[in-house]
């Protein structure tokens, strides 16, 4: 857990403490989540953390949240005055409770393991490289704002060409926005 700027998405810029579940059911290649071993804690263990900083915000991501993350838990948050935002790739039915629900559909990159099942959200955010080819540019997910962000591959050249791809993907699917990993850009965690 830390407190940071949200990166990247509709809430870009905003302050938030992140809540990073440990465990995910897909492994992506170009992920840049350390699968480790995370601390094992309680509810309010967490909320505590979280209630040091004085944002609003908080942000349950992983690994894949929908693995761990419980109603109970949101509960708690929301009677400390958190809008609880989650990150999930839409493999697995989340609990009801959540405030902004963020699907990143991986399905592109794993096959039918990464199918998403989460059909309603506030955002979607897909990672998009050169090789990105799709036949529903919703990925049948309804939602309020629609992102691509570019593969950082941590070289210049392939960052660039997917940079230029997913500016021409938006040229000609308006519904989309670009999103950038601001938090890379500005040297934060």
């Amino acid at each position: 857990m830390f407190y940071s700027i949200q990166g990247e998405g509709y809430h870009t810029g905003t302050p938030a403490v992140f809540v990073r579940l440990s465990g995910c059911n897909l492994k992506c290649a170009f992920c840049d989540t350390k699968h480790q071993q995370g601390k094992e804690m309680t509810e309010e263990e967490i909320v505590s953390f979280v209630c040091q900083y004085p944002c609003s915000l908080v942000v349950i991501t992983g690994g894949e949240p929908s693995l761990q993350l419980t109603e109970s838990l949101i509960d708690k948050l929301h009677k400390h005055g958190k809008f609880v935002a989650v990150e999930t790739n839409g493999t697995k039915e989340l609990p009801k409770n959540i405030d902004w629900i963020t699907v990143s559909p991986k399905e592109l990159y794993v096959g039918k393991i990464g199918k998403v099942v989460l059909k309603h959200a506030d955002e979607v955010k897909v990672v998009f490289d050169v090789n990105t080819k799709i036949q529903d540019p919703t990925f049948g997910i309804m939602a309020d704002h629609y992102y691509v962000q570019p593969c950082d591959t941590g070289f210049i050249k392939p960052n660039q060409e997917n940079i230029n791809f997913c500016i021409n993907f938006v040229k000609n699917n308006p519904l989309w926005k670009i999103s950038l990993q601001t938090q890379k850009i500005l040297n934060v965690q």
